[in-house]
Formats: C-alpha cells, structure tokens, sequence
C-alpha cells in the first residue's frame, strides 16, 4: 500500500476504473464521503480518488465501498526503488492502452458499418430491393456490440438506481432497433420493394412500415468519437509524471576504492562517490566532494544563470553539469530526490483538481428520468385512449428517438475537434473541454520569466570599453578566448562576439578556478573573468569600467572583465535577453481582464528589472522561488479568490502548471511542462497565450450553444412527439437536423484568426 499518515489521518490514492462520465465520479465521491471519518476527492480526468482516512476504516474497506457502488478500485502500487519496480506502472499503462485500443475499434468498425445505412436510408437513389434487410445485417453489430460501453454502463447505473447519459443512449438505440426489427418481422417494413422517403409532416400513424436502423447506428458512431477523443485526452495525462522521472540520468560513475564503475542510478545508495563529467546529468542528489565547476539548474530552479558549485556545496539529480569534473557524495536516492518530489508535486496538483462537471452530464441527472416518465406515459395514455399497442408504440418510440442525445455527443467533440483544428494551425493545443471552461473564469496569469517572458538563452547584452579601446578589437580578442572556455557565460560572450565579426586566434589556454580564463591571443596576452583576476596582475578596473560592473551587478546581471597587455580594456555584461513580443503579449492579456504575474526563481533585481521592460507591476513580481514556492504562490492567489492561469516552459514550473485553474507550456520548453499543462503554445510567443484564451473562450461559447440548441429542441420536440403528431420517421429526421446544425455552429470556429 502507498500510503501516508499525519495528524489528520492517513492519506491514500485508489486507482479507478469504470467510470464513463463526471456524474460516475461524483456517486464514488458520495459513497466514500458516507464512510465514518472519510473525506475523499474524486477526479473523473486522472481516474483517481485521493482520500484521508482515519483509524475506524481501512484501505480495504475504501476499496469495497467503491465496489458496492458499482466500480473498481485497486491500491496503487509501492514507490519504485529500482528499475524492475516498473512492472506494476507499466501493467495499468498497458491496460489503459488495451481500453483506448478497444474504443477506437469500436469507432473504426462502427464508422464503417453506419455509413452505408445511413446512406441508404437519406438517399432513395440507393434503395434497392430488399435494401432494409441489408440496412438490419450491417446496423445490428453496432448496436449490439459497438454500443456495449454504453450497454453496460447503463446495467451498472440501473443495478444502483442511477441514470445516465449511457441510459438514454442505450434506449433510444435499443428503441429504434427493436421497433425496426418488429417493422420488418411483423410489420410492412419487410416487403421487398418497400421505399423510405422522408415524410416531414406532422400526422398520426402506425409506423408500421418505417424502420429507424440510421437513427441507432448513426448515433452509437457519433457518441463513440466523442468517448474515444474523452478517454485519447485521458490516457496522456500520466505522461508528464513519465517524462519527469525520464529526465534523470540512467547509470553513473561510482567510485570504489579510487576506481570507476559504471552501474544504473537505481542501485546507487546514500553516501556513496560518484564522478560526473562536463555536459552530463547528475545522478542524484548530493554534496561536492571534489572538484569546481558550474551546473545549470534552470530546469529544476528557473534561474537562466548557471550556478558555480565547489567543495561542499550541494547539487541535486537531473541538473547538468557544465564544465568540470565533480566527484559528489549522495545524500538522496530514489523517492527522496528533489526530482522525485517534484514528480509528486505534479501529481498531487492534477489529483487534487475540482473534477469539471460537464452541462450535458448535469441536466442529464433530471433530463433523462423524465424523458423515461414521459415515454411511459405516452404509451400507457394513447393505449387508454383506444390507438391500440401499434400507435401507442408507435408514439412511445417517436419521444424516445426524439430524446436520443445525437446532438449532445456531437456538441461537444465536434467544437472541439474544429476548435483545437484551427488552435493547431495557429500554434495552440487545447488538450480538452475541462480547459475551455477554466478558460472563461480566469482574471490573473502568472508567468515564469527564463523561457517564457525570456529568451532563456545567456547572450552577449551590453560591452562597455574603456576611453580609447576599440569595441570591434576587445570583442575580437576577448570572442576567441571564451571560444575556447565550455562555461555558458563563455559561450555567450563568444557567440556574441563572433556575430560581429571574425575571433582571434588563441594558444596556451589556461583555465583560472573559480575566477576566469586567461591565454595568449594574436599576440596578446589576455584575461576574460572576474575582477579579482586582472586585480591579481595589476589591471585594476578604472572608474568608468567599475561603475558599468557595479550596474551592471545591481541589476542582476552578470558581467565580466576583459583586460590585456597589463591593463584593463572593457566590461563585458552577459544577460537572458527579454523576448522582443513579450511587452505586446502582456498588454493583450492586460485588454483581456487578466492580472499579470511575474514569476521566477531568479534573482529580486533581475526580476523587477525584466516586470519593468514588459509593463509588469513591481507589486506583481515574485523572486528567488523554488519549485514548491511556485506552487504556494498559485495556491496563495487561489486562495485570494483569484482564477489563476500559469505559463511557463521548464520543469520547474511542472507542478505549478498543474495546480493552476489553467496551464499554459510554450512548446519550446520541456515535454514535463507541456504534458502537465491545459495547453500547449507551439510557437514559443507569448503573444499566442492571448490567442489560446480568446479561442478557447470562443470553443466553449460554441458548446454551450451546441448544448442550449440540443436541450431546446428536445423540450419543443418531445411535446410534439408524446402527442402523436410526431411520427418516428420525422423524429428521426429532426434528430439528424439538429445534428447538422450543431456541425454547422461548430465550423464558425474555423474563421477565427490569430492577432499576430
């Protein structure tokens, strides 16, 4: 059992299966919630309960409760402590691909056997002799088997007195498949020859010779493409715990007895000596022991400057290291890292998500009972009134077609189809309805500054040169000795130089620890670092040249001294650049009522500097935040009353991501930060946030007319139908009708254009 306990009680996660809609999420919460000292959270998207126990219950009695009501529950397996532990994730992995599998094939071999009854039934043209008794051959597998899910989804919620989505579909097909089949056996429908035109009137009659075979497999095709796309949006939710724990490195150097053996980090264990070299990853978490060198933690703290790390200083797993040797001493394994805490920080956010109650599975919980009363009703009123049982029924099954929820299933997957179509196309992914609905609630995004309001990337800012220096010469001289350094302020001195123009050449090339480079380039011998190491050979910085490092240094940039011949020559400041869209991009959230937050684990001048160029408030910044705290921040303004959406791009903001109402990863940063997010800015601009919320509000207001056009032409249709003066046939025609112009109102979406 994965469990934890504190004063409060002892905290566990079920892993659920069976349920097909919000509604099944909610019956599990209420049952666990009657449980004596229980309090559970139940999330429909990651299928998952989180509950707090006390001492009177038992996992096992969680488990049973969840069985009573008519699904599954299973404990989750123990944390992995070695890489043979990964048998029990990959089974639930493997069992929700055969699930997703099964659905698309139900939705391939439905789709296939529907098109051609649906066109013979819509087309005359296609009638031929003895055409409905093919119509029956090919409608019968998808009723029987392809509607299955929703069979005996509808069994399960009849045996616990619940009502359903999947009941109403289940009825309304077993319906208009069983009078077709009586029309045909015993009624006129079986006659070779027999034609079925539409007839869009209103009037009584048998319905003796109609036969309604489109009407029941068009419908299961439409709703298994809205549940396949559901569960395709489901199955990647685990992915960014995944591609979190893929991040770290996967075997290591350990040092026994000075020599060098390389085996998986799984079997690494808490005091051990491990050798990691220049561009790897750090196996895991520990103190330097030997060695000095600069370790880019951008991915796990946010701050774009690499970190300079001696004797004694510590490093955690998965930060890479960027230049020299280290010899380190682990003081965390496995579950206890700083990745791996994280990786759990992710999944507490998603778990702990407010399950999204969709319209359609809310008014479901009345809609559908009373469609039943008024169906019951209808047969037993026209049979009291001498129609007989053929028009009684004929009735009957003209308020069950009508009722059949064809627009409902469309509402929602075909907005979102055309919607997250035209989102692709601009450089957006919305991963689902749940995200359009935070969407419309959202008045404060926050924005992680290294990636996102950034470029991310070190680059050459500012060259200050002393009086009489020529900057071409100092960038020529200076360019080619970081050439040949592999530290990233280095390279972003050397890049820079080189872009304006060609770089010396350098020979005896000595690296000064912890202070700098020093060589001989052209001629000269040069020194590139820290004020210290020109100090150290009589270059002191004049006055000018020390108030540019000074400013630079006070407003969190990094800067570095160039000196050569024995006298100092120019400053040098190194900074991530702010990206040149970001000021623009914020004014368009400002002019859609969102709150801008700033971000960072960098440091407070640096931060308050970047809030000033883009039109951020200084009130508004929020520095030198770890992973954890950037979580806290979201939870603070949540807790303010405040919708908050989150953009960012690295691992650290993962969790932050997903605790947020609303997640947005630009594309260019880590799979972590995306898979956790609600949606994906392919582009990297930050401009195309603006565009993501104002499409996504624009999908959601077309579901929710989708949805009021569905519901409105049930409540005008089912009147018509319970008073026979709707036969099955024009229900049938109706229902199709309202299918079409729920398409129709959802291809609007794709006359949406990007702002860029």
């Amino acid at each position: 059992m994965s469990a934890t306990t504190d004063a409060t009680g002892t905290d566990v996660e079920l892993l659920l299966t069976g349920m097909t809609c919000a509604s099944c999420a909610n019956r599990i919460e209420r049952k666990l919630n009657k449980l004596d000292g229980v309090s559970a959270t139940v999330n429909y998207a990651t299928e998952k309960a989180k509950v707090t126990f006390g001492d009177t219950v038992t996992p096992d009695d969680l488990v049973a409760a969840v069985e009573a009501a008519g699904y599954g529950a299973t404990l989750p397996p123990p944390p992995r402590s070695s890489a043979d532990d990964a048998a029990p994730t990959n089974a639930i992995e493997e069992e929700a691909e055969r699930d997703l599998r099964s659905l698309r094939n139900r939705l391939v071999v439905s789709a296939l056997l529907s098109v051609p009854v649906v066109a013979m039934a819509m087309v005359p043209a296609l009638q031929l002799t003895n055409w409905q008794w093919l119509s029956l051959t090919l409608a019968a597998p998808v009723v029987v088997w392809g509607a299955f899910p929703f069979h005996r989804a509808t069994w399960v919620n009849l045996k616990h007195g619940a009502a359903t989505m999947d009941t109403l579909v289940t009825m309304g097909t077993t319906a208009a498949f069983g009078w077709s089949v009586w029309a045909l056996f015993w009624g006129d429908a079986g006659t070779p020859g027999m034609k079925h035109p539409f007839e869009l009137t209103i009037e009584r009659s048998s319905g003796s010779a109609n036969i309604y075979l489109e009407a029941a497999a068009g419908i299961i095709t439409f709703i298994l493409l809205g549940r396949y796309l559901e569960h395709r949006s489901k199955r990647n939710a685990g992915a960014a715990l995944r591609s979190l724990l893929d991040l770290g490195a996967r075997d290591v150097s350990i040092l026994r007895d000075g020599v060098e053996h390389r085996i998986p980090v799984p079997q690494l264990a808490v005091d051990d000596l491990f050798v990691t070299r220049p561009g790897e990853k750090i196996a895991t978490d520990g103190v330097v022991t030997e060695g000095r060198s600069a370790v880019d933690a951008s991915m796990l703290t946010g701050e774009s400057v690499p970190v300079e790390v001696a004797v004694g200083d510590p490093v955690a797993g998965a930060t890479v290291n960027a230049s020299g040797r280290l010899v380190i001493r682990a003081t965390r394994v496995g579950a206890d890292t700083q990745l791996a805490q994280m990786a759990r920080l992710v999944e507490d956010a998603q778990t702990g998500k407010a399950a999204v109650q969709r319209l359609a599975d809310r008014i479901s919980g009345i809609f559908v009972p009373v469609v039943i009363a008024v169906a019951v009703g209808t047969f037993g009123f026209w049979l009291g009134s001498g129609a007989g049982v053929s028009g009684a029924l004929t009735a009957m099954v003209a308020v069950l077609i009508v009722a059949c929820p064809c627009a409902l299933g469309l509402a929602t997957p075909t907005a979102l189809m055309v919607g997250t179509g035209r989102g692709a196309q601009l450089g957006m992914l919305i991963k689902g309805p749940e995200v359009l609905e935070q969407t419309r609630k959202v008045d404060t995004v926050v924005l992680d500054k290294t990636g996102t309001v950034t470029t991310g990337e070190m680059s050459l800012a500012e060259t200050h040169v002393a009086v009489g220096e020529s900057e071409a010469e100092v960038l020529r001289l200076a360019g080619a000795l970081e050439d040949a350094s592999e530290h990233p302020i280095a390279r972003a001195v050397a890049d820079g130089a080189r872009a304006a123009g060609e770089l010396g050449t350098v020979e005896d090339f000595g690296n000064v620890e912890g202070l700098g480079v020093q060589g001989q380039v052209d001629g000269h011998a040069v020194l590139v670092g820290r004020p210290q190491l020109l100090a150290e050979l009589s270059q002191q910085l004049p006055d000018d040249l020390q108030r540019a490092f000074d400013d630079a240094s006070d407003r969190g940039l990094t800067a570095v001294a160039v000196g050569w011949d024995g006298r100092a020559r120019a400053v040098l400041v190194v900074a991530d650049r702010v990206k040149d869209t970001s000021a623009e991009a914020i004014q368009q959230l400002r002019d859609l009522g969102l709150r801008p937050v700033l971000l960072t684990g960098d440091n407070e001048r640096v931060a308050r500097t970047v809030a000033g160029q883009v039109g951020i408030a200084a009130e508004d910044v929020f520095a030198e935040v770890l992973p954890s705290d950037k979580v806290d921040v979201v939870r603070r303004l949540q807790t303010e009353g405040r919708v908050v959406a989150m953009i960012g791009d690295g691992v650290n903001d993962a969790a932050a991501l997903a605790q947020a109402d609303l997640g947005l990863a630009m594309g260019t940063g880590t799979d972590v930060a995306i898979e956790s997010s609600d949606l994906t800015l392919v582009r990297g601009d930050l401009r195309v946030a603006a565009d993501a919320i104002r499409l996504s509000r624009s999908t959601l207001g077309i579901i929710r007319s989708n949805l009021v056009w569905a519901f409105g032409y049930n409540v005008a249709a089912i009147p018509l139908a319970a008073a026979g003066l709707l036969n099955p046939m024009l229900a049938g025609a109706a229902m199709a009708f309202s299918s079409v112009s729920v398409v129709g109102n959802s291809l609007r979406l794709k006359r949406f254009h990007s702002s860029l």
